[in-house]
């Protein structure tokens, strides 16, 4: 892998509509869209990428009917017991980010249980972005900072870049050098705001159950021929 990439973040996007241009169900299309990330994963692996992250549940999509969140959960229920599974095996240490007071017990137990399992593993991180918004990130972050400097742990001057990034989720992460959104839409929602900074934008109008990992490639060629200046001439 050229040109320094290490880390490709992904908002998957389209489930739904993958599901109602088939006459499906809206829950088809978030199997399907499991099932395409599991085979993402796996080959973003293959190809050399060290960190994945992945938009699965974002805090506003807790708005979403009843009953379309309550198969949702259902379904991380299945994936955390066994679509993650090969991953694992294959040497994948697998991260959680996000308000896990939001979700159920057993799913949080689950959670803990995975990122134990696989907290020795260095082929390649999955983070799974589920129960995440980012400007809450962000709000955990400073209260982080602000109780620090309230218990004398540090002072106002010790606020930096740095500091902040190393209070989020991400702390331990790079930031993404590419970010790719699926499904046509053109905007960011609230996924990652301080760690793309610079992070190279790639969307497609491919629904997210229809992502291959020849897009990928495609979309790992396209980052190789970019210059990153991060500002510099």
């Amino acid at each position: 892998m050229t040109n320094n990439l290490q880390h490709i973040a992904i908002i998957m996007d389209g489930n739904g509509r993958w599901a109602k241009s088939r006459g499906l169900p809206r829950s088809a299309g978030h199997k399907k869209g499991a099932d395409t990330l599991q085979n993402i994963a796996k080959s973003a692996s293959e190809l050399g990428v060290k960190y994945l992250t992945a938009y699965a549940f974002s805090t506003e999509n807790w708005h979403r009917p009843q009953e379309e969140v309550d198969y949702l959960m259902n379904l991380l229920r299945q994936y955390l017991k066994s679509g993650l599974k090969e991953l694992q095996e294959h040497g994948a240490k697998i991260r959680f980010i996000g308000e896990r007071q939001m979700l159920d017990k057993d799913i949080v137990d689950q959670i803990a249980k995975i990122e134990a399992e696989t907290a020795t593993n260095d082929k390649f991180v999955l983070c799974i972005a589920l129960s995440y918004g980012s400007r809450q990130e962000i709000v955990a972050a400073t209260k982080q900072i602000a109780s620090k400097i309230k218990s004398g742990q540090l002072n106002i001057d010790d606020i930096n870049e740095n500091l902040v990034t190393s209070s989020l989720y991400t702390a331990d992460i790079p930031d993404p050098d590419i970010l790719i959104r699926t499904s046509g839409e053109e905007r960011i929602s609230n996924f990652l705001l301080w760690q793309i900074a610079y992070s190279e934008l790639f969307f497609t109008k491919t629904l997210w159950p229809d992502f291959s990992v020849e897009e990928l490639k495609n979309i790992i060629n396209q980052y190789q021929s970019r210059e990153r200046r991060y500002g510099k001439v």
